[in-house]
This record gives C-alpha cells, structure tokens and sequence, in this order.
C-alpha cells in the first residue's frame, strides 16, 4: 500500500496538470502490450510503418515488461500545460547517477536489463543524448501532427471534469472517482496494490509542502506514481473519454461543407482552388458580382481566403485554412 500523508494545506496545493512527454513514454507500452489498449489500436496501426525508421530497440527498453519507466522519463510538470520540449529539456538536465539508478529501479536486477540500456550505461551522458533524441524524433514522427491534436482534447476536457468533481463535491468524490483503490480519510490518500502487472513498491509519503499534481493519461488502467517515493509527489490516473480515440471520424462530404458554409459560400470556396476575380466568379455561376463580393468579404474575414491585386484587378484564391476545410 502507498499512503500520501496531507497536512494542512496540503490539500489546497492539489492541483491539475497534463505532460505531453509522459504520453510519449507511455504510449510506448503499446508495443510491449497493444491489447492491454485497445483503444489505440487504431493509431498503432497507423505508426507501425514509420517505427522502422526510429531507434525502436531503444524505444522498446525505456519500458520494463512489467510496464515500468524510468521516473526521470516522466518528470511531475512545473505547469498545468507544459510544451513537449521544455519537458524533454528537463530530461536532458538529468545527473547521469540518476538516469543509472532510475533503470536499475525499473528493471529490479542488473541481469534484467536489456543490452542496448547495460551498454549504454556504460556512458550515461552519451546515453542520455541518444535517449532523449530518440524520444524527439518517436514524438514527432509518430504523436504530435497525427495523435496529440485528439489527445490533448481528451486530457483538456478531463481537467475541467476534474476541477469540477473537485469544487462540487470535494476530495473524497473527486480521489474516489479516479481509481476505486484510492481511499481518501481527511488526512492521509491511501493507494492499494490490486490488479496491478507488478507489486508496486509500498511508501508512506509525505506531502510537506510539496503539492500534489493529479495527471491524466491515457495509458494507464489504473493510478500510478512514481517509483522513486523521494520525488515531488503525483498522480497519473485514467483518463476519462480515453474509448473515443478509436472512434472513426465521419467522412467528409460536400454536402457536410454546404451545411456549415451555405451552398454560395461553399460553391465560391471549392472554385477557388486556383485565383480568380469577382468578375470572373459572378460569370461562371451566373450571378451578379455584387452578390459575389459579400460572399468573398465572409470568406476572406474568416481567414479562408486570402486576395490580390493586379492593377484594377483583385484575385481571391485559398489559404491553407481554406484548403484543410475544403478536404
């Protein structure tokens, strides 16, 4: 069992926070084990391609078959919504003493760990370097353009879920809803080993001061904390809304753009792929270029279009925004 001890105003220091870095390191136990998440499927599917050009032997060992890592991976965020590479800064801040011992904590025994990590311990500094550059090149190649835009919605709107439970309801409903092991007595958050893959270390940690941050994530089926008991205290627990990201979004249709655009609008965005003048416009859909013009005046307002002029002449075409609502 890990106890959390709060004195006062401890409670008061509780507080909210996502890390884009820990998603990163967690998402990596999909490759030790994708059917303990079948809800990014979807998304494993879709990477699985793009990992062979990655340093994957290393990117698999930062995960124990147990599905530990290495605390100094996952360091508790200094905000609420710290940006990926601040995160991954920190990271490479780290002493090598404790990117050594946090391995050796993760896989229990020296012979357990794997031979790309006991080689690299040999130089932990360089190590370190070819660690974090890994991790960069697995968040941009494979997370940030293609998963974290519908991830980072998930964790944002579980925050507000949160703090509500939290001003609503109070302490007890708001640990008792993030993981049915966690018991809150007034004093002390008490986290018992159940159905856990691995024993987890039993502590009695102090709050002191510290603060707690309770993390979403959408790796985990229960709550986690560090294994280091030492660190500033958190909470990584379940995000809510975690099924949606292996829903299928609709297929984008033409009728779907007239909807949110009206037909004229919709019309003069698809027709200016390539640019065009008001008169041209009002020509090939048979209308008058003033009724053209109020359509091109919303348009160009909402950053869909973006206009030119040649002498007396003004093309509209469009922007990029433009395109991806198009598609």
């Amino acid at each position: 069992m890990i106890e959390f001890r709060f004195a006062v105003g401890d409670l008061a220091t509780t507080s909210f926070a996502y890390s884009p870095l820990q998603e990163a390191v967690f998402s990596l136990r999909c490759l030790h084990d994708p059917a303990r998440y079948p809800h990014h499927r979807p998304w494993l599917r879709r990477i699985r391609p793009r990992l062979e050009d990655l340093d994957r032997e290393l990117l698999t060992a930062l995960i124990a078959p147990w599905l530990w890592v290495p605390d100094f991976l996952t360091p508790r965020p200094a905000r609420a919504r710290p940006a990926f590479a601040e995160e991954l800064d920190e990271v490479r801040r780290t002493p090598a003493e404790v990117v050594a011992a946090d391995f050796r904590t993760t896989y229990r025994t020296d012979d357990a760990l794997p031979p790309v990590v006991a080689r690299g311990l040999a130089d932990p500094a360089a190590f370190l370097t070819r660690l974090a550059d890994a991790v960069d090149a697995y968040w941009h190649t494979c997370l940030s353009d293609d998963w974290w835009p519908r991830a980072q919605s998930i964790l944002e709107a579980d925050l507000a879920h949160q703090a509500r439970v939290l001003a609503e309801q109070g302490a007890a409903a708001l640990f008792g809803g993030l993981d049915t092991r966690l018991v809150w007595t007034g004093e002390q958050l008490r986290l018992t080993e159940k159905g856990d893959t691995a024993p987890w270390p039993s502590a009695d940690i102090r709050i002191a001061g510290r603060g707690m941050v309770l993390m979403p994530t959408l790796f985990a089926r229960g709550v986690q904390t560090l294994l280091d008991p030492s660190r500033p205290p958190y909470l990584a627990y379940p995000a809510r809304g975690r099924a949606t990201l292996s829903e299928a979004p609709p297929p984008v249709t033409d009728r779907a753009l007239v909807r949110l655009l009206g037909r004229p609008r919709a019309r003069l965005l698809g027709l200016l792929a390539e640019p065009a003048s008001t008169t041209e416009l009002a020509h090939r859909l048979n209308v008058t270029p003033g009724a053209v013009s109020q359509h091109l005046a919303v348009l160009y307002d909402a950053g869909l279009l973006s206009r030119t002029r040649s002498g007396r002449t003004v093309r509209y075409t469009r922007t990029a925004l433009g395109d991806e609502l198009c598609r």
